[in-house]
């Protein structure tokens, strides 16, 4: 009986292990098909923004900034990023950083002499543009189909990739579309995150009557948004909301903002 008992947890364990092999290299070929789909024009830029939540969490603003500006020169480089989703996520967190700047009285170095005004100006620049990026691209994308979006895009895109062959090129613009039909989801919820912040940043200028707008706006174009509800809530008065059991468990996915 032991004998057999042993075999058993043998037979197991050789499973297990034939399984996670099975696993990681479905997954090694998995996300190298999908990486190779990227637009190689902009890989750089996507290699840089990886850094952006470790400088986050480490308070280093410095580099921040610096990543932020170095991204962007990436992505302005070509036609079709111009006035993409994506810079309006990079203006969003570059108003992010200034607004938490402002808030936390943070003066790293090359921003001791700024004041929390300054700061709040800064930020307010730079969450005005992201609002005009997003508002923009959703004008533009927000409602086409998957073949509206090639038909709308292929020419711009492909500009700069005559160097691939055809399939390659192919295979870049199908992932692109992919990336868009993406950013349709979630470019409202990163539209009402770019009005919350505006909403704080009037809060913090004592205007807040506009706060309170933009408060509402934000709420309106993302009824979920909590942050802005309890913005709202602390302005009129009201008792904070909490998340619930399932907010909870399972937050908003934040997809590298």
């Amino acid at each position: 009986m032991s004998f057999l008992n042993q075999n058993n947890k043998r037979a197991f364990i050789l499973a297990m292990f034939a399984l996670s092999f099975i696993v990681i290299v479905f997954s090694y070929f998995y996300y190298k098909r999908i990486n190779t789909a990227k637009d190689p024009r902009v890989k750089e830029a996507r290699l840089l923004y990886e850094k952006y939540n470790k400088y986050a969490v480490e308070g280093n603003y410095v580099n921040i900034f610096n990543l932020l500006d170095s991204v962007e020169h990436y992505y302005r480089q070509f036609d079709h990023y111009e006035e993409s989703f994506e810079v309006g996520v990079l203006y969003n967190n570059r108003s992010a950083a200034f607004l938490t700047m402002a808030l936390h009285d943070i003066k790293p170095k090359n921003f001791q002499n700024y004041s929390k005004d300054t700061l709040l100006h800064l930020s307010k620049l730079n969450v005005l543009t992201s609002i005009d990026l997003y508002e923009k691209w959703l004008t533009d994308f927000e409602t086409l189909t998957e073949d509206e979006i090639k038909s709308k895009i292929e020419f711009t895109f492909l500009k700069g990739l005559d160097k691939f062959s055809e399939s390659e090129q192919q295979k870049f613009l199908k992932n692109r579309i992919e990336e868009i039909m993406t950013a349709q989801l979630e470019t409202q919820r990163r539209l009402s995150v770019s009005y919350t912040n505006l909403g704080i940043i009037n809060r913090h200028e004592n205007n807040y009557k506009e706060a309170i707008q933009n408060y509402q706006k934000a709420i309106e174009i993302w009824s979920e948004n909590l942050t802005a509800e309890n913005n709202l809530n602390i302005l009129l008065g009201k008792p904070l909301k909490k998340r619930n059991i399932i907010q909870k468990l399972f937050p908003p996915d934040k997809k590298k903002e």
